[in-house]
């Protein structure tokens, strides 16, 4: 073989060889890189409200000599979400009792007690049908909160229907039937886009019937500032006593991590359907929690409960101590 074949063949042989070798390179399987460690979940007590730890700062103002401690609590409360009437309230009383030695994180959950008053559970043993209207803006965790509250009126031994009466929002019929399901309450519906007075009144006659004990009427969230959502609302009301019933709790669902939006809703809905209560949802969170003593200031709401988690129970009845400690830290 001459010479010149033989770097022929060498050539072609290595250029083979190196092809192979691309492809097998290519072909391989990527590796994903490592996932990094998830972190633990936090667990809250069943009073809802991860820890704000409002008392260590509280006594740290107090036990320095840097600026005015009353300007720097004013700010503390603010950022917790208390709002500014009511700051201003708890900060005016706390001066009042202030003293050297005064413990003035003891101070303010005495007047946060004082602010958020004693537990005041919903009534529900009138003897007749009592009924229950839900209201909120969406996202609130509403359609949420009446499976729940369901679930704990069927474990206390009640008879409950849910009323499907948000015919707008896509799927909420559908959300509604399956909360019904796990909490063993009866639904009435219709289709979307049905008029949510006719779904009032139809949920009624039925409750009537049927001997039910409870109807929780789920309503429309559209946004507060929306005026035909009132009106809606106050529509349905009526409805509800043309069938022969009375409202007997009008509750308003309130996002814990809201904040001062949260006031500026209440007192929209208060207006138009005369409020007896709150339901706060989403505590388990990052939610300050001080959004509930600037209702209470302001609207002279009480707080009926608490959701704590998205589980089927994870619905509360308000503990004002247990509400006080985990704020406070």
């Amino acid at each position: 073989m001459s010479p010149v074949v033989w770097i022929a063949v060498v050539v072609v042989v290595v250029a083979i060889v190196a092809v192979f070798v691309w492809r097998g390179r290519t072909s391989a399987p990527s590796v994903p890189a490592p996932r990094p460690a998830s972190a633990p979940a936090t667990i809250t007590s069943g009073g809802g409200f991860g820890s704000a730890g409002l008392g260590a700062r509280v006594r740290s103002l107090f036990g320095s000599a840097n600026g005015d401690a009353w300007a720097q609590l004013e700010d503390l409360l603010l950022k917790a979400d208390v709002g500014p009437r009511a700051t201003a309230d708890l900060t005016t009383r706390i001066r009042a009792r202030f003293t050297p030695d005064a413990d003035p994180v003891h101070l303010l959950r005495t007047e946060v007690l004082a602010i958020l008053g004693p537990s005041r559970p919903v009534d529900l043993d009138g003897g007749d049908l009592d009924v229950i209207l839900v209201v909120g803006v969406n996202g609130s965790g509403k359609t949420t909160t009446i499976g729940k509250l369901a679930a704990l009126l069927v474990a206390d031994g009640k008879r409950v229907s849910l009323a499907a009466a948000d015919t707008f929002r896509a799927a909420a019929g559908e959300q509604l039937e399956i909360w019904a399901d796990r909490a063993g309450a009866q639904l009435v519906a219709q289709d979307r886009g049905a008029d949510p007075g006719a779904v009032a009144f139809d949920a009624v006659t039925s409750a009537k019937a049927r001997g039910v004990d409870v109807l929780l009427v789920d309503t429309a969230g559209r946004l507060h500032t929306k005026q035909p959502l009132m009106a809606e609302l106050q529509k349905v009301k009526r409805v509800i006593a043309k069938a022969g019933a009375n409202v007997t709790e009008t509750l308003l669902v309130l996002d814990a991590q809201t904040g001062q939006n949260g006031i500026a809703q209440a007192r929209a809905f208060t207006e138009a359907v005369d409020l007896t209560g709150v339901v706060l949802t989403k505590t388990d969170g990052s939610a300050k929690g001080g959004v509930l003593l600037a209702v209470r200031e302001e609207l002279d709401l009480p707080i009926r409960f608490v959701g704590v988690g998205e589980e089927l129970h994870d619905l509360r009845p308000f503990d004002p101590e247990s509400f006080a400690d985990r704020l406070l830290g």
